[in-house]
C-alpha cells in the first residue's frame, strides 16, 4: 500500500503551485526541525536508507503517467537530500520521501496506477490504513461469532447517526439502557400476534351457565375485521417494529367513515397494543400508546333520526296484523314506546317483560351498561302487549341481522325512510319533551342525563310527544289515557 507523508508523515500544500516553484527553484521551505539530526530518527525506513549515487544527471522533476493518472519525483535538494512523489489523490496533494531514486520511482509507478484504477487506498495515511485494517478485522470476528457480515462504511454511517441522536452520550451508554428495557422484547409478526389476539378473546364470547358472554360475538367480529385490516396494511412488519407514522397513515386511510368509526377503530388498534405490552412483544412505556394516531377525534353525531307518531301508528298496525312482520311487532313497540336498546331487545325474555307488575325488567347481564334498571310500561305499551300475556321464551327469535332485513323489507313496503336507531331516537326525544325532565328520561332510557340534554332537547314538542305516546292499537285509540299524566 502507499502511504504518503514527509518523513513517513503527511505532507498537506495549502497552494501546490508556490509548493511546485519552491522545489524546482531550490527553495522549498522545511522546518527548522527537519533540519535538525536528531529529527533523522523519526523517519520511515526508506527515508533512512543512504543516498542513491546515480541518477545525478536526471532532470527533476520527473513525471510518472499512467492514462491519465500523474506523479511528480522531485529531486534532492541541499535541505533535503531525500526523493520525493507528489501527486494529487482524493482531491488533496500527497507526498512520500525516499532515499533513493529507484524506490521513489517504483512507489510512483504503483500510484498512478491504483490512481488510474479508481483505487483511493493511495489516499490513506499510515494511520489510516492501519486503522482501517484492525476494523476490517473486528468485523471478520463479528461475522465469525453471528455470521451476520457488515460493511465498514455501514457501521461507520450507523455509529454517526446514533452519535448525533445521542446527543453526547456515549453508544455504550445507549446499549445499557437498551438492554436493560428492551432485551426481553420478543420479535413477532403482526399478522401472527393479531391472529394470537383474536384467539385469546374468542372464549369471551362464550356464555356460561346460561349468562350474558362477557364479550358480543358480533363485536368479537367486527374488532377481529378491522385489526386484521390493520395488518394487511403493514404486511411483513413484527409488531415492534410498528412507529407513530405507521398508525398515522391508517388511520387517515378511513377517512370516509365517520370519526366515530375512526375512534372504534383506534380503539381496537390500541386493545391489541396493550395485549402486546403483556405478551413482552411491545414495551409498557413504548411511544405507540401515546402516538398521534392514538388521538381521540372529536365525533359529530350529527341530527338524530327518529320516527314520527304517524309513522309509528303505520309500523304497529302493518307488523301486528301481517303474518310475515308478525315477529316484528314486540320489537317495534319495546324499542318505540320503551325506548329499549335493539341489543337488549335480542337478550330479553317475556319473564323479564311480566316478572316486574307494571315495569320491564333489564337484568345486569342483559343491559349495556351492566347495570340492572326497570322501565315503566306505559299504557299505550300495555295494551300493544296484551296479545303476548302469557308468552314464553325470547321476545325476538331471530339475530340482529335478521331483524334489520325484515325491518328494512317493512319500511320498503311502507315507503317509510331509513333512520339510524329511529326507534329509541324517538322515544328519547319525545320522553324529554314531554316531562323536560333529563334524569328521568335517562333512568328510563339507561343514558346519562348529560347525554339526553345534548342530544335530544327541543328537538320536538309536548303535542308531538303526546301524540307519539298515545298511539294506541285500533279498537283502544277511543279510551287513549294522556301520557302527561299517567308517566310521572
Amino acid at each position: 500500500m502507499f502511504v504518503w507523508g514527509a518523513r513517513g508523515r503527511e505532507f498537506k500544500s495549502p497552494r501546490p503551485d508556490h509548493f511546485n516553484t519552491a522545489v524546482n527553484t531550490g527553495e522549498n521551505e522545511v522546518s527548522a526541525g527537519c533540519r535538525n539530526k536528531a529529527d533523522l530518527s523519526s523517519r520511515t525506513d526508506s527515508a533512512q536508507k543512504p543516498p542513491e549515487s546515480g541518477a545525478k544527471s536526471m532532470r527533476f522533476p520527473v513525471i510518472i503517467r499512467h492514462r491519465k493518472a500523474e506523479a511528480k519525483i522531485y529531486g534532492k535538494s541541499k535541505n533535503y537530500p531525500f526523493y520525493r512523489v507528489a501527486a494529487y489523490v482524493g482531491g488533496k496533494r500527497r507526498m512520500a520521501s525516499y532515499g533513493t531514486y529507484s524506490e521513489a520511482k517504483d512507489a510512483a509507478d504503483n500510484l498512478v496506477r491504483d490512481i488510474a484504477n479508481g483505487s483511493q487506498a493511495a489516499a490513506l495515511t499510515a494511520g489510516q490504513a492501519n486503522d482501517a485494517l484492525a476494523a476490517l478485522e473486528r468485523l471478520d470476528g463479528l461475522y465469525r461469532d453471528t455470521g451476520r457480515r457488515v460493511s465498514l462504511m455501514a457501521v461507520a454511517s450507523e455509529y454517526a447517526e446514533a452519535a448525533r441522536k445521542l446527543n453526547g452520550h456515549t453508544l455504550g451508554e445507549a446499549v445499557v439502557g437498551f438492554l436493560s428495557t428492551v432485551a426481553m422484547i420478543k420479535r413477532v409478526d403482526l399478522t401472527t400476534a393479531i391472529e394470537q389476539f383474536i384467539e385469546s378473546r374468542k372464549l369471551k364470547t362464550v356464555a356460561k351457565d346460561g349468562k350474558r358472554p362477557q364479550l358480543s360475538s358480533g363485536w368479537h367480529y367486527i374488532i377481529a375485521m378491522w385489526l386484521r385490516e390493520f395488518a394487511k396494511t403493514f404486511p411483513g412488519h413484527a409488531v415492534c417494529d410498528l412507529n407513530r407514522e405507521h398508525l398515522t397513515a391508517y388511520v387517515n386511510g378511513h377517512g370516509e367513515v365517520s370519526a366515530r368509526t375512526r375512534n372504534g377503530r383506534r380503539n381496537a388498534v390500541k386493545m391489541f397494543l396493550k395485549w402486546c405490552v403483556e405478551r413482552d412483544y411491545l414495551t409498557a412505556n413504548h411511544r405507540l400508546l401515546i402516538a398521534d394516531g392514538m388521538a381521540k377525534e372529536v365525533e359529530d353525531f350529527g341530527d338524530v333520526e327518529f320516527y314520527t307518531p304517524k309513522e309509528l301508528r303505520i309500523l304497529l298496525d302493518t307488523a301486528s296484523q301481517r303474518a310475515g312482520f308478525r315477529s316484528l311487532f314486540p320489537v317495534i313497540t319495546l324499542g318505540g314506546l320503551a325506548g329499549l336498546r335493539l341489543q337488549e331487545i335480542v337478550r330479553l325474555t317475556w319473564a323479564d317483560v311480566w316478572r316486574v307488575p307494571g315495569h320491564i325488567e333489564i337484568t345486569a347481564g342483559k343491559a349495556k351498561t351492566r347495570q340492572r334498571r326497570l322501565v315503566e310500561i306505559c299504557p299505550a305499551l300495555a295494551q300493544w302487549l296484551e296479545s303476548f300475556c302469557g308468552s314464553d321464551g325470547n321476545v325476538w327469535a331471530g339475530t340482529l341481522d335478521g331483524f334489520h332485513d325484515l325491518f328494512g323489507d317493512l319500511r320498503d313496503e311502507l315507503g317509510i325512510p331509513a333512520r339510524r336507531n329511529g326507534l329509541r331516537h324517538a322515544f328519547c326525544t319525545y320522553h324529554f319533551a314531554l316531562h323536560a325532565n333529563e334524569n328521568l328520561t335517562a333512568a328510563l332510557a339507561g343514558n346519562s342525563p348529560a347525554m339526553i340534554h345534548a342530544h335530544y332537547k327541543g328537538l320536538a314538542t309536548k303535542a308531538e310527544a303526546e301524540k307519539w305516546f298515545n298511539v294506541m292499537p285500533p279498537k283502544s285509540a277511543k279510551n287513549a289515557i294522556p301520557l302527561n299524566v299517567a308517566i310521572e
